[in-house]
């Protein structure tokens, strides 16, 4: 991994900011760190350093380098799930449903900081904690389309959330694949193909008041 960007002198030793501006200060700060280092190798003299605060004042926000790592995981985890959530809240249409359901991650993957890395590649996966928040966000963007899938299909719940499950990897797995590729395939285009892919699927499930095949 590269090192973290240094951060610029005016950003060193910043001046006294209220404690919610601090704590997001802190945050993205350690992100930076994060992302370039993994959890192991980063250090909270890095971070500090990074942020321009002395380690103390670090220290009087988060315990530790763990108690860090969590807080901005569950941050991103957090963001991933709310993304999911307002793509399926977003249109009655289904088709476009699933196309948002796609891009969302998309767009997660491809935004700013390179976050999706420690929700997806953090070296402490195995960590229970961290397994724990991983987890239940992945579980919350699952269930927010398996509701809509169960209720325009016979679907029963399970097969709704395995519908779900295999639409979510589909588009985490094809978004990050497609990130060091963007240059050659543009974002809707990857999105168009991947959530028409999902569609031929998720589309042939018969509707409930209807028997037929679940349209927009």
């Amino acid at each position: 991994m590269q090192p973290p960007r240094p951060a610029p002198a005016a950003n060193r030793r910043t001046s006294r900011l209220p404690r919610g501006a601090r704590r997001i200060q802190l945050l993205r700060a350690a992100q930076d760190v994060f992302v370039a280092q993994g959890f192991h190798a980063a250090a909270m003299d890095d971070i500090a350093d990074r942020a321009g605060v002395s380690k103390p004042v670090l220290y009087q926000h988060f315990p530790g380098k763990r108690e860090l790592y969590l807080a901005l995981l569950e941050e991103h985890v957090s963001e991933l799930a709310e993304r999911v959530a307002e793509a399926m809240a977003a249109t009655d249409n289904n088709r476009a449903r699933v196309d948002a359901a796609v891009g969302a991650y998309f767009d997660f993957v491809d935004a700013d900081g390179e976050a999706f890395r420690l929700v997806f590649e953090s070296d402490l996966r195995n960590d229970p904690d961290v397994r724990g928040i991983v987890d239940r966000g992945t579980g919350v963007c699952v269930e927010a389309i398996a509701e809509v899938i169960a209720a325009d299909t016979d679907a029963d719940p399970e097969r709704a959330l395995l519908l779900a499950s295999g639409l979510t990897g589909l588009a985490e797995a094809s978004a990050r694949w497609w990130l060091p590729r963007k240059g050659t395939v543009s974002r809707d285009e990857a999105v168009s193909v991947m959530s028409a892919l999902a569609w031929r699927g998720i589309s042939g499930f018969p509707r409930v008041d209807a028997g037929q095949p679940l349209h927009p």
